[in-house]
């Protein structure tokens, strides 16, 4: 809403009642004769007389508003006019000049742009700023500004009764005019520096305070009101400022430079955790080091702990000052949970206390600039002294697996069972072999060894760890808790239980479980030449989990195929059937539950391996199906480690 200020108050028209001097001078010449048979008239006329002297119609003559003649004309009409006239003079862009005008040296009346060039308040160049009218909320009030003229009666003005200059009467939205002084003073104030401190490649550095100024919008809107269509063309009008002072002055900046600054980057402070050292340079310490200002602007260090620890010239030192905590090793003394070796715990660099263990050691000097690094102990997850809030109490299963031995098994069944061995699975977690024993390369520890891929034998890295996934399933399925994926081979292998072996693929197929029993399980793991065992400790759920394996069914006999691969793995005949086993889980001798887990196993056709003359010569009746890229249900090719 515009705001418009009242009309200015009229003085005293004490002229209306007494002729002009041109008037009196006309009268002083005349005879005194006349003057009597004057006054006699004016006596007889006086009424009529009285009533030529009051205000007219029309605005008196000679009356002008910034140069525009309004005289002679009715208030509607001088309105009229000064709209017309000054139509292009009101949207002309204000000068204004932040503060008092210095002494720059150039001609004042340089060319300061445009409005269109600096939008609604820009710099023009000469450290001026132009502000455009309308956006402004400026605007000239022609109501107001024709009031303020004399409107005399047909005598005054037969005896010269003129008018004069008036002063516009301006409107402000001080809204508008706000918005528009803000962006002035974004762009006209000089900032403030506060003294400060700055560290850089491990050295201080001192910026000295200066003082700002900025724009006081508030009293600057009177200004630029009073200041349009009222300041001669070329000159600004001058807006007033405000002054803020730096807290810090350069006094404090002295002072912090020689008691903190500089001993600070004086040399590296060294931190010890154990037998490690963590070593900061000034150059890291700066990275991460400010000064900033109190209250009354005195300087104060502080420092980043945490990200000083995440610095890449500090993070390995960190890292290496860590350990990690070690579980108790179990075992069993007959069915009783034994503690072969307790728990350790591990450290860790509290990084949240960095800063406070090193912000003290940087005004110090030689020795003393070192100390024990911030630390807090990791207790293990499994130690003697909570193996019964843990659960860990008895032996819940135990099952082995035995294997001909050769060199790829007994590598590769060992390496799986020491990845496995200790293994502590929480209540609700699901174990996954796949991510405890991670895939199965040279890096990892495995070797090449036979595996089933596409009904048959094939040669590839960790050949055999379908032992460790079979007596896995069996450890599982005995101490009750719950599978999760598994995948059973293809076809049969005799040194497994029918029905109740697994095995895994890297990328492909899993062996996972889900610890439902209630408490923690502890896993043994272990191998020798020929055999796996893995045994579940915890607390049983279940009295006894006892399996039921049902005769065979849909039995398919095998057939015989050549193989003329240079890689072909020779592989007996076994026939092909269906399978089920029922896992019965009992309590004080009761039945509480029954699973019933069903298998389809196909043949295992007998493949012989021949020279591919050989073979072309003898002409079997049926080519080996692998040439055919006969790949079997997903369930059932899913295997990557059999032998």
């Amino acid at each position: 809403m515009s705001h418009i200020p009242p009309p200015p108050a009229r003085p005293p028209r004490t002229d209306r009642r007494r002729p002009s001097s041109s008037l009196r001078e006309r009268l002083t010449s005349l005879p005194k004769p006349a003057l009597v048979g004057g006054a006699l008239a004016l006596g007889l006329g006086g009424v009529f007389l009285g009533s030529l002297t009051v205000s007219g119609d029309t605005v008196a003559e000679g009356t002008t508003v910034l140069g525009v003649d309004i005289g002679g004309l009715t208030p509607e009409a001088a309105e009229d006019r000064l709209s017309e006239e000054l139509a292009s003079r009101l949207e002309e862009p204000l000068k204004v000049r932040v503060g008092p005008q210095q002494d720059t040296g150039q001609d004042s009346g340089q060319d300061t742009g445009t409005a269109a060039e600096t939008g609604e308040a820009g710099e023009a160049g000469d450290g001026t700023f132009e502000v455009d009218p309308v956006a402004a909320g400026l605007e000239l009030d022609f109501e107001q500004t024709v009031r303020q003229a004399e409107r005399p009666g047909p005598l005054a003005r037969l005896f010269g009764a003129g008018g004069g200059e008036l002063e516009p009467v301006v409107a402000v939205d001080r809204g508008k005019a706000t918005e528009a002084l803000n962006t002035v003073a974004e762009e006209s104030g000089t900032d403030l520096v506060e003294g400060d401190i700055v560290f850089k490649d491990g050295r201080p550095e001192a910026v000295e305070p200066r003082g700002g100024t900025t724009l006081d919008v508030e009293n600057s809107v009177d200004a630029l009101r009073d200041g349009y269509l009222r300041t001669p063309a070329g000159e600004a009008v001058e807006l007033p400022v405000t002054a803020a002072e730096p807290r810090t002055d350069a006094a404090e900046v002295r002072r912090a430079m020689t008691e903190f600054a500089e001993p600070a980057m004086s040399g590296p402070v060294v931190l010890t955790a154990g037998d490690s050292l963590i070593s900061l340079s000034p150059a890291a310490i700066g990275a991460h080091l400010d000064m900033e200002p109190d209250e009354t602007g005195t300087l104060e260090p502080v420092l980043d702990g945490e990200g000083l620890a995440e610095d890449e010239a500090v993070a390995g030192a960190i890292a290496e000052a860590s350990t990690e905590p070690v579980n108790a090793v179990l075992g069993l003394d007959g069915d009783a949970v034994t503690v072969v070796q307790d728990g350790t715990p591990g450290r860790t660099v509290d990084t949240g206390k960095l800063a406070g263990t090193v912000l003290p050691l940087l005004t110090r000097t030689g020795a003393d600039r070192s100390a024990p690094a911030p630390v807090t102990e990791v207790e293990p997850e499994l130690s003697a002294d909570n193996l019964d809030e843990l659960g860990i109490t008895e032996k819940m299963s135990s099952f082995t697996v035995y294997f001909d031995p050769a060199p790829y098994r007994i590598t590769n069944i060992g390496r799986a069972a020491e990845l496995i061995n200790g293994s502590l699975v929480k209540p609700g977690e699901v174990w996954s072999f796949n991510e405890t024993v991670g895939e199965r390369t040279a890096a990892n520890g495995f070797v090449e060894g036979v595996i089933i891929l596409d009904d048959r034998y094939q040669k590839a890295q960790g050949g055999g760890v379908s032992a460790v996934a079979t007596t896995m399933f069996n450890a599982v399925f005995f101490a009750g808790v719950k599978p999760v994926e598994y995948g059973a081979h293809s076809f049969y292998i005799e040194r497994y239980p029918e029905g109740r072996e697994a095995t895994v693929a890297w990328g492909h197929l899993d062996n996972r479980w889900e610890n439902d029993s209630g408490n923690s399980v502890y896993i043994l793991a272990s191998s020798t030449d020929s055999s796996v065992t893995i045994t579940f400790l915890g607390t049983r759920k279940y009295d006894e989990v006892e399996a039921v394996t049902g005769p065979r069914t849909k039995v398919v006999e095998p057939e015989t195929r050549v193989n003329t691969d240079e890689e072909c793995v020779p592989q007996p005949p076994l026939e092909g059937f269906d399978i089920s086993v029922d896992r019965v889980f009992r309590n004080d001798g009761a039945e509480v539950k029954r699973e019933t887990y069903k298998t389809h196993y196909t043949p295992r056709d007998e493949v012989v391996c021949k020279p591919e003359e050989e073979a072309e010569e003898e002409k079997p009746e049926k080519p080996d199906p692998a040439a055919d890229e006969h790949i079997a249900e997903a369930e059932e090719t899913a295997g990557g480690s059999g032998g």
